[in-house]
C-alpha cells in the first residue's frame, strides 16, 4: 500500500512518496478486531489530493493513530502523502523520547494532566519537526503547496486531537435517549476566525475575500495578489510562513466514556456539504466498522452534486473509528 513498517523503530515512510491514497495498517501478527475504516475519493479538480492513514496497534495494544491530510497547491498530493506516511512514527519517537509517568492511584486527574501535556509536547515538536523535513527536500517546491492535517491518538481511554486546519474531528455520542448526537472536536483553523486573522495581519499578511467569493476569505502577501490560502495553518506553504501561516496544531484531549460510540476525521470536501449531524447519521446507520468511511463520502458526493452541480467536487477522505468494542463489525 504504498508504505514500508519497522514495528522496532516504529518507522512508516513512503515508496515514491507512497502510492495509494489511504492505509489501513495493523501493527500485530495476531490480528485485531477492526475498529475503524478509512477511505478517500477523488473529486473532480484533477488528482486526488487527500490522504489518510488508520493505524491500529499505535503505541500500546489497543491504541489507534487515525489522520487524514487535505493537500493543495501544485504539489499538494505529493505533501499529504509525505506527512501520512512519516508524521504517526514522528509522533512515536517524541513520546517516547519524554520521561515516563508514574500513576499514582490517589490522583487520577494529575497523571491524565501529565499524560496529555506529554502528547501534547509530542505533537508540537512533532508537527515543527515534519514542516522543517518538507522545506529542506530541495525537489519538491511547497512555496505554495501543503497540506492540513487532523489527527487522532486513542491511548486506553485517552483521545488526543492535534489540528492543523480546516478537515475536522467530530464525535457520535450516545444521549441518555439513547440518541447518537454529533460532539465536534476540533475548530475549523481558518482565516475568517478572527483570533487567527488577527495573528496574520500582525505579521504583516492580509486576509480579505475575492469579488466572486466573498464566502471565502483567504490570506495574501503583503503587497501582492499571492497565493490566496483559504485555511490559517498548514504544512508547507512556505511563502506565507513569515506571514502569519503556522504549522504549529491545535491540541486538544478528551477522555472516552462508555457514552461515545465512534469518531470521524473528513477533510472539508465532506464538511462543506454535509454537516456533523448529517454525517454522525449516516455513521450510525451504517454500524459497520468496515463499511462507515465508504458511506459518509458517498453521501458527499451526492451531496456535492445536489448542491453545487455547476461546480468542480472536492477531494473527500474520512476516518471512522468505532470507540466501543461491541461497536466493531467488520461483516460487510
Amino acid at each position: 500500500m504504498g508504505i514500508c513498517v519497522s514495528t522496532a523503530s516504529y518507522e512508516i515512510h513512503a515508496v515514491d512518496f507512497g502510492n495509494e491514497n489511504v492505509v489501513h495498517y495493523e501493527d500485530n501478527n495476531n490480528g485485531y478486531q477492526q475498529v475503524g475504516s478509512v477511505f478517500s475519493q477523488q473529486g473532480s479538480k484533477g488528482i486526488n489530493q487527500d490522504s489518510a492513514i488508520l493505524y491500529q496497534g499505535y503505541g500500546v495494544e489497543n491504541g489507534v493513530f487515525g489522520g487524514v491530510f487535505d493537500g493543495h497547491g501544485e504539489n499538494g498530493h505529493i505533501v499529504s502523502k509525505l506527512v501520512m506516511n512519516k508524521l504517526p512514527s514522528l509522533l512515536l519517537k517524541h513520546v517516547l523520547s519524554l520521561p515516563k509517568i508514574s500513576s499514582p492511584k490517589q490522583n487520577v486527574k494529575a497523571v491524565d494532566d501529565k499524560n496529555f501535556n506529554k502528547w501534547k509536547e509530542a505533537c508540537l515538536r512533532s508537527f515543527k519537526v515534519m514542516d522543517k523535513d518538507i522545506k529542506s527536500l530541495e525537489k519538491l517546491d511547497c512555496s505554495c503547496s501543503g497540506t492540513t492535517a487532523v489527527v487522532a491518538i486513542r491511548q486506553d481511554d485517552d483521545l488526543f486531537i492535534a489540528n492543523l486546519g480546516d478537515s475536522r474531528a467530530v464525535l457520535g455520542r450516545k444521549t441518555e435517549e439513547g440518541v447518537i448526537e454529533a460532539v465536534q472536536l476540533t475548530i475549523d483553523l481558518k482565516p475568517s476566525l478572527p483570533s487567527e486573522a488577527e495573528r496574520i495581519r500582525k505579521c504583516d499578511g492580509r486576509v480579505l475575500a475575492l469579488k466572486e467569493e466573498p464566502h471565502i476569505q483567504r490570506v495574501w502577501l503583503p503587497h501582492k495578489d499571492a497565493p490566496g490560502l483559504a485555511m490559517s495553518r498548514a504544512f508547507g506553504d512556505f511563502m506565507l510562513k513569515d506571514h502569519g501561516i503556522i504549522s504549529k496544531p491545535d491540541v486538544s484531549y478528551h477522555h472516552i466514556s462508555s457514552n461515545d460510540q465512534f469518531l470521524v476525521l473528513a477533510t472539508d470536501g465532506v464538511w462543506d456539504v454535509l454537516s456533523n449531524d448529517q454525517v454522525v447519521s449516516i455513521v450510525s446507520a451504517t454500524n459497520n466498522a468496515a463499511a462507515a468511511s465508504e458511506a459518509v463520502v458517498q453521501a458527499s458526493l451526492d451531496a456535492w452534486k445536489q448542491k453545487f452541480p455547476n461546480s468542480k467536487r472536492d477531494d473527500c477522505a474520512v476516518i471512522c473509528i468505532y470507540l466501543q468494542q461491541q461497536a466493531c463489525l467488520s461483516d460487510k
